[in-house]
């Protein structure tokens, strides 16, 4: 892993404790999202940061999932988590930004609310765009704040300033189906698929 990745994982070591929490605390327009977008999961499924597994209930039983994080710990919480649920998924230590899988050899990636914690959200989103098979499904929500102003100001004098994950999305070669955004316009929902 880069140095960068090397510095968001140890930031995510230290909030995994707290993430479960953030759970508890998160609304309900979240929560209908990750149903919504786990729900449209099919066949070979990747989910790309899956933290510490909450998202593991809203999968349709028949996907074949893998997760991967930066974060070992979250992953040990994650197998746990898939064990009591009778989930099985198969679990790895990863970078975003460096995906260790083969091409064309997934039919779903998803990432909800993980984008804005990768280093480098092209490389994440290109890596994304490589492992789907062609046709295959981004379902994706992230948090834009930094998109409205006055937020806009701060990002810009940032040294790698975030852009919409729509934007990078289709830069890389995605159609984008279907985009939204909610909570005042702080998070970005997105269904788009790599073109056959």
């Amino acid at each position: 892993m880069n140095p960068r990745t090397e510095r968001e994982r140890s930031t995510w070591n230290r909030r995994s404790t707290l993430d479960d929490l953030g759970r508890a605390l998160q609304g309900p327009a979240l929560r209908r999202t990750r149903e919504i977008l786990c729900a449209g999961a099919r066949g070979r499924t990747l989910e790309v940061a899956i933290g510490t597994g909450r998202n593991l209930r809203h999968y349709p039983p028949q996907i074949h999932l893998t997760g991967i994080d930066p974060n070992p710990e979250a992953l040990a919480r994650t197998r746990e988590r898939a064990d009591a649920l009778g989930r099985p998924v198969h679990l790895a230590e990863g970078d975003a930004g460096r995906l260790e899988f083969p091409d064309a050899c997934f039919d779903t990636v998803v990432s909800i609310l993980a984008l804005g914690s990768a280093p480098d959200r092209r490389a994440a989103l290109a890596e994304m765009f490589r492992v789907l098979v062609p046709g295959g499904r981004l379902l994706l929500a992230d948090r834009i704040e930094y998109a409205r102003f006055p937020a806009r100001l701060v990002e810009a004098r940032r040294e790698h300033p975030r852009r919409l994950p729509r934007e990078v999305a289709l830069e890389v070669g995605f159609e984008v189906g279907h985009h939204d955004r909610l909570l005042f316009g702080l998070v970005e929902r997105m269904v788009a698929h790599r073109p056959t």
